[in-house]
């Protein structure tokens, strides 16, 4: 069956060799000097999303005010995702990547001129849209960079930096007093030196390469599995990390704990994906993803009647992102057991947009439970998401096949916030056990 939801762009213009001709030097120096700009972005977007959602809550902003600003950032997301790339076939990359990182960087000191929820809402879209857009221009930089040989390298560094800078980012609360001025300034110092790295490296202005995605509902009929799987995750990370600071501050934690709090799921994520994506490639991966699901669901349910702040609780916050995170990279290579090669990117892009539905969702359900629930429903949300997922895989696998072991394509590594363009990194020059199309799934 072919690839009906590619476009010749998507498909045909992915690289599968290795690119232009440059030196290893200038190829490296190029890919760090990206990588670089990427850090100092996901510093800045982290302790922003962090400063943002305490300090809502400190001027007084309800739980569902707090929910519907936190959210705009996903809204913007998937709103930059699908709009900028027609930017950088017109500018540039670099033109778009400057005019962006200015815009978010201003955004950031808006939040200090006027403290209401229209304005913060308006800025957390705004800065949304921006690095979705920034996504896409790093992602199609490091698309150009990369070679079959190093592809699933580049990803797996790609997702340690975006992660572990969010995280890094929120522990920047501790540098100086939060309810100030400063951090703000910091927030957006930090998204303009971004701007340095990227605008100095030698390296090309590549094409953005977007995957046309599949219908949903063309999708949903070949692996309605991964449609299901990467809409409640999207859920449950935009619960966990929209309303995360919001829920800690009102249970009484400093600004040192609130980052521990936040910044724990994140670096569980970095620890366990890698171990869990290998698991999932030598055992059948969809009762990887039931056993992941259901022991996310059960830190959850556990945690919240931990004392917030103790060190307990900080540890089944780690060990939480850590199984929910690679729920995501999971699904789409479940989704990619399924479906003929040609259809991987065209699926993945699917999978991308869905994910970014549900975390649209998340933070709104999240802070209307926590309104009329108090705020351990932050907990109960983030169980039922996960714990959805795994009733839903419990009944599939009761009632449907499963994909043979040797069939089961290679884990691969997906950042939770990436945006469509970072699924040509999973083009490789040879497919492993290449098989028809099934039907049943």
């Amino acid at each position: 069956m072919g690839a009906e939801g590619v476009s010749d762009t998507g498909s045909a213009g992915v690289n599968q060799g290795p690119g232009p001709l440059r030196s290893a030097s200038s190829t490296a120096a190029a890919t760090w000097a990206l990588f670089a700009g990427i850090l100092l972005l996901m510093l800045g977007n982290g302790l922003q999303g962090t400063l943002v959602g305490l300090r809502s809550e400190s001027a007084g902003f309800s739980t569902q005010a707090i929910g519907v600003v936190m959210t705009c950032y996903f809204a913007g997301f998937l709103a930059g995702s699908r709009i900028v790339s027609k930017a950088l076939s017109n500018v540039g990359h670099i033109r778009v990547f400057a005019a962006l990182a200015s815009v978010a960087s201003s955004a950031t000191l808006i939040y200090l001129l006027n403290v209401n929820p229209l304005t913060w809402g308006a800025m957390r879209f705004t800065t949304g849209l921006c690095m979705a857009g920034l996504y896409v221009v790093a992602e199609s930089w490091l698309n150009d960079l990369a070679t079959n040989a190093n592809r699933g390298r580049l990803l797996s560094v790609y997702m340690v930096i975006t992660m572990g800078g969010v995280a890094l980012g929120s522990f920047m609360l501790n540098l100086t007093d939060p309810f100030g001025f400063e951090l703000f300034v910091v927030a957006s110092v930090l998204i303009s030196l971004a701007l340095v790295p990227v605008s100095l490296s030698a390296a090309s202005a590549p094409p953005a390469r977007v995957p046309v995605p599949m219908s949903i509902r063309q999708l949903a009929g070949l692996v309605p599995t991964g449609i299901a799987v990467s809409l409640l995750v999207g859920m449950s990370h935009g619960a966990l990390m929209g309303m995360g600071a919001a829920y800690a501050s009102r249970a009484g934690l400093g600004a040192g704990q609130v980052s521990l709090f936040l910044g724990a799921p994140m670096l569980g994520s970095i620890v366990l994906q890698l171990p869990i994506g290998t698991l999932s490639d030598k055992v059948p991966r969809r009762g990887v993803l039931f056993a992941v699901s259901a022991g996310a669901s059960i830190c959850a349910a556990v945690v919240s009647g931990f004392e917030p702040g103790g060190l307990a609780s900080f540890g089944m916050m780690f060990l939480l992102g850590g199984l929910s995170f690679p729920l995501y990279s999971l699904g789409i290579a479940y989704t990619n057991d399924w479906i003929d090669p040609s259809q991987i990117l065209a699926a993945s892009s699917a999978l991308v947009g869905t994910n970014g539905v549900g975390a649209v969702i998340g933070p709104v359900l999240a802070a209307t439970m926590m309104s009329y629930g108090g705020i351990h429903m932050y907990f109960i949300v983030l169980a039922i998401t996960h714990g959805a997922i795994a009733v839903y895989l419990a009944f599939r696998i009761v009632t449907r096949d499963g994909v043979a072991l040797i069939d089961q394509r290679r884990f691969v590594v997906f950042p939770a916030r990436a945006s469509a363009v970072a699924v040509n990194l999973f083009a490789r020059r040879k497919e492993v056990s290449p098989k028809e199309h099934r039907r049943r799934r």
